[in-house]
């Protein structure tokens, strides 16, 4: 599970003429931790934040918008023309030019690099989450993203399982995934919720690799050097007796 961040990043409309009424300023930020909301967050915006947020903290980065995969937004824009339908199978001639914005126009709202010609070379247009105001008079843009491993709620049990994957394969670097249960003793598999098994274990593995906590390669997992200061703070949160417990 993933912590995530939405932050205000724009506003499309005349802010001198139609300003935030709950004044958003551009790089407010408002999180999730697993557990609990941090952050003013204007109610028009909280179903839309609540909806990705919920999504974003169990897929992480993995999560994309639907409107990501239309291959639409790498066409050019085009005019309707009946003797084309022998072609296309509608009746539409493409404009090979990029359509132009007009400041504080409705072209505003697209991707920047959707119907452009020739088209923008990556895959990009709905990559990153993006959300927008209803108020379309100011329509601030906030950007929504997982950025690290949940920590509280119910998520710490299993976030708990992750820095103890980390603080085994520190010390062997380069060691098979499919290997790493076996750095812990039947007890540690069993005893301690939630109870170990390859399948848990390769999966708490892939969000360390997302959050780039762990490198694998070739199904071998090497802890980064940023896994490496995760491991570190972790620890420095931990009393003696919980040290002792999870032997980290």
């Amino acid at each position: 599970m993933f912590k995530v961040k939405a932050t205000i990043v724009g506003f499309l409309g005349d802010t001198t003429k139609y300003p935030c009424h709950f004044n958003h300023q551009i790089g407010d930020e408002i999180i999730w931790t697993g557990a609990e909301l941090k952050g003013r967050m204007c109610p028009a915006i909280l179903p839309m934040i609540a909806e990705k947020a919920a999504a974003l903290y169990s897929a992480g980065p993995r999560y994309l918008d639907p409107g990501y995969y239309y291959p639409f937004w790498y066409a050019p824009v085009s005019v309707y023309d009946p003797s084309m339908k022998k072609y296309d199978g509608i009746g539409f001639r493409p404009v090979l030019k990029t359509l132009e914005d007009i400041k504080y126009g409705m072209s505003l709202l697209r991707d920047p690099n959707s119907f452009k010609w020739p088209p923008h070379p990556e895959r990009t247009v709905a990559k990153d989450i993006m959300l927008i105001c209803p108020d379309y008079r100011t329509s601030v843009q906030i950007k929504v993203e997982a950025f690290d491993l949940a920590d509280d709620g119910d998520s710490v049990t299993y976030f708990r399982r992750e820095m103890s994957i980390l603080s085994r394969v520190l010390p062997k670097p380069g060691i098979a995934v499919d290997k790493i249960l076996n750095e812990f003793t039947k007890e540690e598999i069993e005893e301690i919720y939630p109870s170990l098994s390859q399948i848990l274990v390769s999966i708490l593995v892939e969000e360390l690799e997302l959050m780039g906590y762990l490198e694998v390669r070739d199904g071998k997992a090497t802890v980064t050097d940023k896994g490496v200061k995760k491991l570190e703070s972790f620890k420095a949160s931990l009393t003696a007796e919980e040290k002792e417990a999870l032997k980290v």
